[in-house]
This record gives structure tokens, sequence and C-alpha cells, in this order.
């Protein structure tokens, strides 16, 4: 009996992040109210709250799976594109999956346009850089262990470029630029492969 009541409880947990993510997506953080996440989610606020002590802990799960998920989809796609004669590509494909992630509503909404306004800008962005500043560094150790640019630049390097991605990001959620992600990606490789 135990056994059943910690699944169902894992499994009210697991639908409760779904369902709130949903929610947060389509109508952002602050119009989603706790009894309307419990309510879809088909548990009490009681139950919500037994699970996470409040909304904002229950974003932040929510902000840092899809960072997570994002990173691991980046770090595969990087890896798959590793050329030894090229050891740029791997890094640009990793970022090539950042702007295809940012282009997703949930994305977009809950780490990009809800997530500085929920965490505070000062958190949101250690959050943020604590996700992608393993792998862009890793990248960018790459890039200098080949000869590109010195090492002692790496890591200065990956938090500049870090910093490029995540404002292409931002202004093709905005939209009013009117650049491409296309675009953003040519100019961003310029940048990358001018460390040379």
């Amino acid at each position: 009996m135990v056994k059943r009541t910690v699944a169902q409880a894992a499994e009210t947990r697991d639908t409760i992040l779904r369902v709130a993510g949903e929610l947060f997506a389509r109508k952002g953080y602050r119009e989603t109210t706790v009894t309307e996440i419990a309510e879809a989610a088909g548990a009490t606020k009681g139950a919500l709250f037994h699970h996470f002590a409040s909304k904002e802990e229950l974003f932040i799960e929510i902000w840092r799976k899809l960072q997570l998920d994002m990173d691991a989809d980046a770090r595969a796609a990087a890896l798959a594109a590793l050329d030894p004669a090229d050891p740029f590509k791997a890094f640009l494909a990793g970022c090539r999956v950042y702007l295809d992630w940012a282009s997703r509503i949930e994305y977009q909404r809950i780490v990009l346009l809800d997530g500085p306004s929920v965490l505070g800008l000062a958190r949101w962005h250690e959050m943020e850089f604590e996700v992608g500043r393993a792998s862009l560094v890793a990248g960018t150790k790459f890039i200098a262990a080949q000869g590109h640019f010195p090492k002692k630049l790496a890591v200065p390097a990956a938090l500049m470029l870090q910093a490029s991605i995540n404002s292409a990001a931002f202004a093709l959620t905005d939209g009013k630029l009117g650049i491409t992600r296309e675009e953003y990606l040519d100019t961003f490789e310029r940048l990358l492969r001018g460390l040379r």
C-alpha cells in the first residue's frame, strides 16, 4: 500500500509540473494561479504545496528543467559535430540548438521572459550562466587547445559568447528588430571564428 501511495505522490507531482509548465507557457507566471494549476492537475492546493513550498519554487523547477533539457540537447549536438579539422563546428552546433530552443514558446515565456522577473535579474543571470557556462567553457577550451586562440582566453571568451547568444535569443523572442535566426547565427559564427 505504501509503495502505491509513493507512486501516486510521484505521479501527482509530475502532473503538477507538466500542467504548471503548460499554463506558465500559455498564460505567463503572473496570470497563472495556484488554484488553476491544482484544478488542471486534478489535485488540491494542499497536494501542490506538499510537493512545492510556493508557486515560485514550482516555477524554478520547471525553469531549471527546461534549461537542463536544452543544455543536454546542445551538448549532444556539439558532440555529434566534433570535427578535428574544424573545432568551431561543435561549438556552433550547440549554439544552433540553443537558438532552436529559444524559438519554442515554453522556453521563450518561462526562461527568457518570465525568468528574469520572477527570479530577479541578478539571480536569473547567475542561474542561467550556471547552466550554460560549463558547456561553453568546455567548447572554448577545446578550440583553444587546437591552437586557435590563447588558452588563457577560453573562459572570458565563453562568457562573452554566452552573453552574445543570450542577447540573440532575447532579440529573436522580441522580434522587433526583424533579424532572422540565420542572420544571428551567421554573425555569431563570424564572431566566434574571429577569435583566431
